[in-house]
Order: structure tokens, then sequence, then C-alpha cells
């Protein structure tokens, strides 16, 4: 017996359980990929049916679906050749070429033994302009080493020059998901009511699995909502139908909604707690002027908000909702819909929400706004310690500083922002597998780094790597330095992929921010940031980190208030990140300093700013290097999100001679063997 007819029986006692999995069979159906297959020209598109026996392989090829062509062969396995009568005329591969197959011929088939896959071999005459002329072909089905894909391979004999003819297909009806693209439109009295609802109806739809996408405006704060999309489909075998209407994404995915919530237009937050009823309900918000849509497709009201909350201040309509939905929400995630207010409200992270069955709210954690601040901090006091806080803090009520204080004396964990989309699909979106996260270290363990008596320069760029400018011009040509999310390791891991697969060697990742999410450690009670830190360590294992940042704002702001952080808290990042080789620390400058071991704790020097005119921020970087006059001199920056690296370069190039961009690792290394900073903490306790 042949090695391929032995494995071909060893699989047919796998066909039935193996037939719609990502196992190793050849087995099932398989649709064609189109970003990942040759062009397949009028019919657009492929499907592969395999089916083994013992003694048998039945292999039909289908090209098209309402206009289609049909090639089905049963082929016994010893090599035997089959005669197949040619009824029609169609070379379905390549309808474009004046060639026809001959009407009335025979094609000789058999399956080629001693191959890997399924590997069929097949005589034919096919007819040019010329006449006829004798072709042989060979198609060669493999699968991937997970399974996940099946490689399709054509070689003609004819055709000896050019790409190669390869299909990849995956299993029919997997990985299969459905995009739609929102209005960039945010306002109670334009399309926010559409949006709302169609984030709405992702969250729920995606509580089955990774089944809904949206797209976002091109101007939307995390950018790379389309490329990440791209990936999905083109690295990660998705294939999405596009959804082109609200009612269109209504009547397609009604079977996992069970009703609809109507908020009050006249009352901008029952639309926030609609959002936390439809996470509990799987149901989908609407405005009053979406309700016909709803009955249309056969939805049933389960609440409605109009009228209830009138005449009432935002304490007493978070209460009501409190006292009803509370008990039942999760405890270890908390939404806050802030971000902009009035008129407008851009609730991406709501699908998250819903998905978890989170408590939606935006109150203020301003201390003088006593009644909003004291349910504020009731419900992060009633959350497990170190949960999650999702999206952001309202920019009419509080400060960055004061959302972030609250939230971090409880242990929990900010992830912002309110913008942050499709959550709730990336979720369920494992890494690729064996897919591991490497980062482009510089540093050679062992290896010695000596600095020189000049200025050395590194960049950090802030606020994840979503806002600003990982897609913008210039990223590669200089070493830069990017905060990566810790979390993703568990909430994204497969966005945490794209990134690091997109990354070019002068990319280099580092940990953030004070912890597994955003907090400010002065602040964190001692006990709970010991467990935080040693989570941070973890996940830095994870995502191959050797450095972590630090940041904290609970005491004021760099000018009004002091960033600086206690002795006794740089220790425990220095005793529970071990494997660190250096730590940065701040957002705008700071002042905390230390070195341990070669292993310095460094604050910002500097912090760039978009609106900074290019001859200021190099007069700033040259008066820093006169001002510490020491060599070498190590000038750690901060770049704000919103800057683009072909701005930033142009401004380093300006400096001189004297000064020198490094990767940050080797910055940390050589400041850590050839410390000139001064060590300073805060100087009173935490």
């Amino acid at each position: 017996m042949s090695s391929v007819v032995r494995r071909l029986v060893a699989l047919t006692i796998l066909a039935s359980s193996l037939a719609f999995s990502a196992g190793p069979s050849l087995d099932g159906s398989w649709e064609a990929m189109k970003a990942k297959s040759t062009d397949i020209d009028l019919y657009g598109t492929l499907f592969v049916r395999i089916t083994t026996t013992s003694s048998h392989v039945t292999l039909v090829r289908q090209f098209g679906t309402v206009r289609r062509f049909v090639d089905s062969l049963v082929l016994p396995l010893n090599g035997s050749v089959v005669q197949v009568p040619v009824t029609e005329r169609a070379f379905p591969t390549n309808v474009f070429m004046g060639l026809s197959m001959v009407a009335g011929s025979r094609r000789a088939v058999h399956v080629v033994p001693g191959k890997d896959g399924v590997v069929v071999e097949e005589t034919f005459r096919l007819r040019g302009s010329q006449g006829e002329t004798p072709v042989t072909a060979r198609h060669r089905f493999t699968t991937s080493g997970t399974g996940e894909v099946l490689t399709y391979a054509l070689e003609r004999s004819t055709r000896t020059s050019g790409p190669p003819t390869v299909y990849q297909l995956k299993k029919v009806g997997w990985k299969q998901a459905y995009v739609l693209t929102l209005e960039d439109n945010w306002e109670i009295g334009g399309k926010l009511p559409v949006n709302a609802m169609l984030i709405s109806l992702q969250g729920v739809v995606n509580k089955n699995g990774p089944l809904m996408y949206l797209l976002y405006p091109e101007d939307w704060p995390f950018t790379y909502v389309t490329s990440v999309y791209g990936f999905y489909r083109d690295t990660r075998n998705y294939s999405f139908q596009e959804l082109r209407t609200a009612e269109n994404a209504i009547a397609t995915l009604k079977r996992y909604v069970r009703g609809y919530i109507v908020w009050d237009k006249n009352v901008r937050n029952s639309l926030t707690v609609a959002f936390t009823i439809a996470g509990l309900e799987s149901a989908v918000v609407v405005s009053e002027e979406l309700i016909p849509m709803m009955e249309r497709a056969g939805l049933k009201k389960v609440v409605d908000l109009r009228g209830t909350f009138a005449g009432m201040n935002d304490t007493q309509i978070y209460t009501w909702a409190y006292d009803r939905y509370w008990a039942r929400c999760n405890k270890e995630f908390i939404i806050w819909m802030g971000g902009e207010f009035g008129e407008v409200m851009k609730p991406a992270v709501a699908d998250w929400g819903i998905y978890k069955g989170a408590f939606f709210s935006d109150l203020s954690c301003r201390l003088t706004d006593t009644t909003e601040y004291r349910l504020a901090d009731r419900l992060l006091s009633e959350m497990k310690p170190m949960s999650l806080v999702m999206g952001w803090h309202s920019y009419k009520k509080d400060l960055e500083r004061e959302y972030v204080t609250l939230t971090s004396r409880y242990g929990h964990r900010v992830e912002g922002l309110h913008t942050l989309p499709d959550l709730s699909f990336s979720a369920q979106v494992p890494a690729s597998p064996g897919f591991a996260y490497k980062n482009n270290h510089s540093v050679v363990p062992g290896k010695t780094y000596t600095a020189e008596k000049k200025v050395y320069v590194t960049c950090v760029q802030t606020d994840g790597i979503g806002l600003g400018a990982w897609l913008k011009p210039g990223r590669g040509e200089i070493p830069y330095a990017w905060e990566v999310l810790t979390n993703y390791t568990w909430m994204a891991p497969a966005m945490a992929e794209y990134f690091y697969t997109l990354a070019t060697p002068n990319d280099y990742f580092i940990g953030c921010l004070s912890g597994p999410g955003y907090m400010y450690p002065k602040a964190v009670p001692p006990q709970l940031l010991t467990q935080l830190i040693a989570i941070s360590r973890e996940q830095m294992k994870q995502l191959d980190l050797r450095v972590f940042e630090t940041m904290d704002y609970s005491e004021g702001a760099t000018v009004e208030g002091n960033t600086d952080l206690p002795e006794d808290i740089v220790t425990m990042y220095y005793e529970g990140l071990p494997e660190a080789i250096g730590f940065i620390n701040g957002y705008a400058p700071s002042h905390t300093f230390a070195v341990r071991n070669g292993r310095p704790f460094m604050s910002y020097d500097y912090y760039l700013s978009p609106e900074r005119p290019e001859a200021d921020a190099v007069a700033d970087l040259q008066e820093l290097a006169r001002v510490n006059p020491a060599r070498p001199y190590f000038l750690l920056v901060h770049i704000r999100e919103s800057s683009d690296i072909k701005r930033v370069k142009g401004i380093l190039d300006k400096l001189g001679p004297e000064y020198e961009v490094v990767p940050l690792d080797t910055f940390l290394v050589m400041a850590g063997a050839q410390p000139t900073f001064k060590e300073r903490f805060k100087t009173t306790g935490h």
C-alpha cells in the first residue's frame, strides 16, 4: 500500500469528526480566499470538496456560484487511470484566454501515488486558435500544519512562465464574519442613533463569536481600524460579508438579538443607561425613529426609557440604573462612557461593554462634584480589586488625572479610550498557532556598551500604539519606542500580533503604563500594587518586553503638582520586574532618577507636543544639552501621539553632530553603565 493510500485510509477514520474543524484532514468543503489566491477571472471564486474512503477519493471543484462550472471526479487511490468524458468546452481557470476544452474528447485522470496530500494528474486536449494541443496538468492539494488552510497548486505543461497558479482555501463556514462602515456623524440629531444601534448590535452579535466588525472614519483616534481589518482578512483568513445599511444589518443578524431598548434623545445619558441594559438583555439600543425598523424585523420592545429621566440630574439617572441593574452587571469590567459631551457621543467601546455585560456611566471623579463623585466611588468600591475600567472620563466634568486617581485607589486599571473600537471582535481572535511575540532588541546579552562624550537621544511615542503615528510616514527610518498595552496578551492577542508583524527593526515595544493597564502607583494600595506589578511581569514575558514605563499624576500634573515617585515605589518596580533592563517615567518631564545594578530608572527630559514649531523644538533640545553639560548626556524624549516620525526626524537631523539617536534599550544600558544623572525621588511618603 502506498504512503498516500495509507495516509488517506487513516484520514478516512477521522473524516466525519474533522470535516469542519481545523484538523489536518483534507476532507471537507473548502472555499477560496480571494485575497490569497490566483485570480479566478469570470467565476470570481472557487469551492473544493474532498471525500476519501479506503479505496477512492472524490474531488469536486466548483468555480463560481450562480454562474458556475463544476468538475466532479471519483478516483481510485491505487493510481489507476480513469477516462473522463469532456462534455463542456469551458476552460474554467482561465476563461478569458482563447482556449477551450474539446467536447467529445476524454481526459485521462489518476491519483499520483507516494505524494503528500492528494495529487491528481490528467492529460487532455486543449483547443486554441491554431488547433488542438496535448496538455498535462497536475493538481496538488495539501493542508497547512494546523489544517486551517487547504492549498491547491495547479501546474500545466503549457504554462511555463509567470507566477504559479495557487489557491488558498479555508473550510466553508469557518471564520465568516460581517463588516459595516459607520457614518462620520456622532451628533444626537444626526447619525449617532444609527451608529449607536449598530455598535450595540455588534456587542450583542459578538457574544456568539467574532461575527461583526465595524469600520470607522479615516480620522478616527484609533488609526489602525481598517488596517487591522485587512490583517484579519488577508492574514488570519476571515471572510467578511459587507452589510451596506443598518436595516440590512438588522435583517441579517436579528437571530442573535432578543429585542430593542428605546432611549430618549432629550436625555443624552439615557443612551448610556440603554447600553447597560443592552448587555444584560442582548438587545439593541434605538431612538424613537428607528422603532419601525425594529418592528419590520420582528423584534420586540424590551425597555422604553422615553420620559423616564425627565428632570433628573446625572446622579439620579445612574442611581436609577444602579438600583435596577447593578446586581446583574459584570464586576470585573465597568465602562466610563465619557469623552465628548453635549450633542456628541462617540461610544465605540460600547460593543465591549455590552459583550461583557458591564455597567455604563460617565460620572464625575472630581471630589467637589459631591454626589456624582460619591456614586462613582461606590461603583468602583464594589468592583473586584484590579478590575478594568474601560472607556474615558467626560471632557466636560473632570480631568484625566482625577479619573485615574480614583480608579487607582481601588487597584483598578484604566484601558482607554471611549473611542476604542471592535474589541468584542478582536478579543475573540487568538494569535496565529505557534506565533511568538518577538521584540526588536538592539542590546546583545553579555556585550559591553560604552557611551562616548556626546548627547544620546531616544524617542518614545506614547498613548498606545493605536493612536497617532504607527501608520503615518517615517516609521522605521529612525529608532523609535512604542507603548504596547500589555493587556492585549489576552484582550486582543491577534491585534498585538498585527503590530509585531508590521514592526520594522527600528520599532521597539515597551510595557506600560505603571501596571497591566493605566494607573497611578502612588494612589494604589501597596499590597495591590505588588500584585499588579506581578501581572505586568508575566505579560511582559509573553510580549518579549524588557523596558517598563510608569506615570503618576495623582498629586497633580507636572507644573502644579508632583509627578515624582518615592523610593519605596521605585524599589517595588525593581524587585517586581527583575528582567527589565530599565524603566522610564513620566509624560511631561519628571524628575525621578535612579540606577541599580546597571538598571536605570529615568524620567523624560523633554515633551514634544504636536504644536511646537520645529525650530523651537531644536532650540529646546540644544538648550537642554547646555544646561546638562556632563557627557555623555542621556536625553529621553516623549513624543505626543499625533506627531509623525517624519517631523520628529526633521527635528533631530538639525541638532548637530554631537547628538546621536539610539534605540531605547541601548540608551538605557549605556545610561545604566555610565549614569550622569543625579539620583532623585519624591521625598515624602505616598
